[in-house]
């Protein structure tokens, strides 16, 4: 499949290139800096430089795509303003919708509920303190994840909670808390694996499926 992926030199998205292109998928990647672009893809992707208002660039990268990923996720820095990764988000879903793309895979933590899920002692813990400590990171979260639910793509949002470096575990749980025995932390790797496999898996579509080890 032609993929496109946003945040992807970002260090969940750099993993999930990594998996994609190993699974034989043609990737374009989107970025900010030409210089965070890793040099072991050489020149198995296309690259797309522009920032996250650049309608145009946006366009480009998303033209002739099967799938969209995006791994981008709110800057945990307290001193972050405004609520950039919205109006990307906003700019990618427009794009996709001008271009015929529909497949549209987002990250997003369980502060974010799915559409049929009843919130439980640990969500609401977790948007607790998300709302308490980082809010504007909350607001942000929340923000793209409703611009992804009323896009009318068909998308799925892989939710995760206490990211970690390591090597893949290869057992991966999914599902939904309150029905579904789920942990909190989880390797990058196994995100990026989880999310890559999501191009040709649709039996989280229009979901929102938490993953842990």
């Amino acid at each position: 499949m032609k993929v496109t992926v946003f945040g992807a030199t970002g260090a969940i998205g750099s993993l999930t290139v990594d998996q994609l292109l190993a699974a034989g998928h043609t990737v374009t990647v989107y970025a900010r800096n030409p210089a965070k672009i890793p040099g072991h893809w050489g020149e198995r992707v296309h690259v797309v430089i522009g920032e996250m208002s650049d309608t145009g660039a946006i366009g480009a990268a998303v033209t002739g795509a099967d799938a969209v990923i995006s791994a981008l996720g709110p800057s945990m820095d307290r001193r972050a303003t405004g609520l950039p990764l919205i109006e990307g988000t906003v700019n990618i879903l427009e794009a996709m919708k001008r271009e015929g793309v529909r497949r549209f895979i987002g990250h997003a933590t369980p502060s974010v509920l799915d559409p049929r899920e009843t919130p439980t002692l640990a969500t609401r813990a977790i948007g607790l303190i998300a709302r308490t400590a980082l809010p504007r990171a909350y607001a942000e979260i929340t923000g793209m994840s409703e611009a992804i639910k009323d896009s009318g793509l068909e998308w799925t949002i892989v939710r995760f909670t206490a990211p970690k470096d390591g090597p893949a575990k290869n057992l991966v749980r999914s599902g939904f808390f309150g029905t579904d025995q789920l942990g909190f932390a989880i390797t990058r790797a196994d995100i990026a694996a989880f999310t890559a496999d999501q191009v040709s898996d649709t039996r989280y579509l229009y979901r929102a499926p938490a993953i842990s080890n």
